[in-house]
């Protein structure tokens, strides 16, 4: 009985110490990681020269101004002059033009303050009938595919668990694919935590006809 107590009492320090350690871990990555953009000042301007110490997340908060200053010269007529001039310029070097294009189109369509990467959250039969997994609709077949398919067919993408950000690109009849009552926040906590954390269940409206 004893032993059944400790058993209990150490899996629930586990339980609220795992969460912690692993965030504060993947937040001193990042934030260690960002600080390598401290290189770009001179020497003279690092934190270690000019106080006697090193700054914890100085180079982080050094990227996000660059990031906010660059965001805020490309928003004027000036700035998307020569965003436009860097963009030709990347285009005409071999190599690096089919790379940054793919990773900016990617950028575009993820980051972009009118964008909609993910609209809907979807339940799909992947990777055999039978076996259910979360989707997001992403869009409709275009180009030369949608002259092959016949019917209506929705772009979706299936994520893995519990990286979302690798998974698979299908193109899937519409009447295949069930759309969710969550949203798309809701079916990225779901996925990330590999089915633990479970969505709330939203209360069906009913309409009389």
């Amino acid at each position: 009985m004893r032993g059944q107590l400790i058993k209990r009492y150490f899996i629930t320090g586990l339980l609220i110490w795992v969460p912690l350690v692993i965030t504060a871990w993947v937040l001193s990555v990042i934030v260690s990681t960002l600080d390598q953009s401290l290189r770009l000042l001179p020497t003279a301007l690092h934190p270690q020269n000019l106080f006697g110490f090193a700054i914890p997340g100085a180079g982080a908060l050094l990227t996000l101004v660059i990031v906010l200053v660059t965001g805020l010269l490309a928003a004027n007529f000036i700035g998307q002059k020569l965003v436009g001039w860097w963009d030709q310029l990347l285009s005409r070097i071999p190599v690096v033009n089919s790379v940054y294009k793919g990773v900016k189109q990617v950028s575009d369509t993820l980051f972009a303050p009118n964008g909609n990467a993910f609209r809907k959250a979807l339940l799909v039969q992947y990777p055999r009938q039978g076996s259910w997994t979360i989707a997001f609709l992403t869009g409709q077949p275009g180009g030369d595919i949608r002259n092959h398919l016949e019917g209506a067919y929705v772009s979706i993408y299936v994520p893995t668990t519990p990286n979302p950000t690798s998974g698979f690109f299908l193109m899937m009849p519409a009447r295949d694919v069930i759309e969710l009552d969550m949203t798309v926040d809701e079916a990225l906590k779901y996925i990330i935590s590999m089915g633990v954390v479970a969505p709330p269940t939203h209360p069906r409206v009913v309409t009389n006809t």
